[in-house]
């Protein structure tokens, strides 16, 4: 394998332990806002954010993917000065976009209020955290600069101090807003982020002074802007397709939640109490259900110039020996995911959040949600085969089912019926991609390693429902029989796939292997 090769695969390892240690952070910051402001203060929260991505999205304009391209590109033909020019021009048009973009919403902040915030509370937690687009965007920028010069441990590095210094921020700034009000620690939570990011940002700063290129004689910034017609040019080629993916997913992000309290406000629900179940679905359920999709999240990053290389090489047999283990990781992280997340739905909940209210909600979304680890590759394939439209118009019509589905349901089933219309999206969505790799391609699908799963899944639940119900009539804390139950079902879990020969590290291409 290629010097080149070897370095992308540990940088993806890297970023792999990175995003696993920001996971884990993430998580016990999201569980102490949870406990402290509750579901009411989570739906706050939730309500507040969706507006930041969608600026985020138009001000980068799908940079970041280009930046990494280009400068991987000019660095290997010694292009020193084209690197300096597509940071000089990617900065100029971030920044000016981003700085306008805010200023609009700062100024027009009550306007939008009006409209977005079903829960008028929520409208504190937006200002606090609307500065952070130009702060995210300059660092987007870096990061696509570090992403294309192979340096993954810089960007690791700001990740995790980024969540480290988030972790702090919100444990000071909640802890010292809250006697003001649920709705002023809500804003606290938010301006953490904000702090977070800003130091994220002068890490890679830092960095970028003492690792990056080197100012060259005779160069400024005029003379960037005037000679970057082209450069421009070039970012937008490549960054303008993935944009219009990213605004569709904002533009749904930010209406989400007036849609779902509108639906439970059909259904008889009161503001104040769809504002608390919307909290439990979004800041209970979902970060639990997203918590083991790391994995596969960074196998799809490695994945779509895996799949691009060999389409380009046109080597059908290596895009679906990929493509083949890419979805076999997905299932193997997936089924012990899906099995813990249902059987022990309203223990978790309860251990986290104490909230068992929101196991059922897990519970309903769990099953579904296991399509999700296949969808991340699946959508990484498509666009390793030059298929980004594909993705794009099967996200469009999955939304749009998903945002009828959840209108009809949640207006006859309350917030069980969101549930469930979110889940249905996600199905949709899958199968969508799926067909799509089949109508370019084809699909080659060895089914006996699903079947030998499914068999150790089921063996999983019914042994761990068993010891946890033994474990509990004993006597012992909660916690230690959810954790003794968990781990002892996942022994025997892998012990099944190891007995069947499915779980196999030497593995050919029809086995499970670890892709790097």
């Amino acid at each position: 394998m290629s010097q080149h090769g070897h370095s992308f695969m540990r940088g993806t390892l890297v970023l792999s332990v990175a995003a696993f240690i920001n996971r884990i952070l993430g998580f016990i910051s999201g569980m102490y806002i949870a406990r402290v402001l509750g579901a009411e203060g989570i739906g706050i929260l939730m309500m507040a954010h969706p507006l930041v991505p969608l600026v985020i999205t138009i001000t980068e304009l799908g940079l970041p993917v280009a930046i990494s391209k280009l400068v991987a590109e000019a660095s290997a033909r010694g292009e020193r000065m084209k690197v300096r020019r597509i940071l000089h021009v990617s900065l100029a048009v971030t920044g000016f976009l981003s700085v306008a973009l805010t200023t609009i919403t700062l100024l027009g902040s009550e306007w939008i209020a009006s409209i977005l915030l079903s829960d008028q509370r929520a409208y504190y937690a937006m200002l606090a955290i609307t500065p952070i687009a130009p702060i995210v965007a300059v660092s987007a920028v870096l990061k696509g600069y570090f992403r294309g010069m192979q340096r993954m441990k810089t960007i690791a590095a700001s990740d995790v101090l980024e969540h480290t210094v988030q972790i702090a921020c919100v444990l000071a700034l909640v802890h010292l807003l809250l006697p003001y009000g649920v709705a002023y620690a809500a804003a606290g939570a938010m301006a953490a982020s904000v702090i977070s990011e800003a130091v994220s940002l002068l890490f890679l700063v830092t960095s970028y002074k003492l690792f990056g290129e080197s100012r060259m004689s005779g160069e400024t910034w005029a003379n960037h802007l005037k000679q970057g017609r082209s450069t421009l040019g070039e970012l937008l080629q490549i960054g303008l397709p993935t944009t219009g993916h990213g605004i569709i997913h904002s533009l749904y992000s930010t209406f989400q939640p007036l849609l779902i309290t509108t639906s439970l406000a059909l259904a008889g629900v009161g503001t104040a109490l769809a504002t608390k179940q919307f909290g439990m679905l979004a800041g209970y359920a979902f970060p639990l259900l997203f918590m083991p999709s790391f994995i596969t999240q960074s196998l799809s990053t490695a994945l779509i110039p895996a799949i691009g290389e060999a389409a380009a090489n046109k080597n059908s047999l290596l895009i679906h020996e990929r493509m083949n283990q890419a979805l076999n990781l997905g299932l193997l992280i997936g089924a012990p995911a899906t099995v813990i997340l249902y059987e022990w739905a309203t223990p978790l909940t309860t251990l986290v959040y104490h909230a068992p209210e929101a196991g059922l909600l897990l519970k309903i979304l769990a099953p579904m949600f296991f399509l999700h680890y296949f969808d991340a590759p699946l959508h990484a394939i498509l666009l390793g085969l030059g298929r980004a439209q594909a993705t794009l118009w099967n996200y469009v019509i999955a939304t749009a089912f998903k945002a009828v589905t959840i209108y009809i349901l949640g207006s006859q089933l309350g917030i069980i019926g969101v549930a469930y219309g979110i889940g249905i999206g996600i199905v949709m969505q899958t199968v969508l991609n799926f067909f799509s790799i089949s109508n370019s391609i084809g699909f080659y699908w060895n089914i006996r390693p699903y079947v030998k799963v499914g068999i150790s899944m089921m063996m999983m639940a019914i042994s761990g429902h068993w010891i946890y119900q033994y474990v509990m009539s004993h006597g012992m804390p909660q916690i230690w029989c959810v954790t003794t139950s968990i781990v002892c079902s996942l022994l025997l879990y892998f012990a099944a796939l190891v007995f069947t020969g499915t779980l196999n590290w030497k593995s050919t291409r029809h086995r499970f292997s670890i892709p790097w």
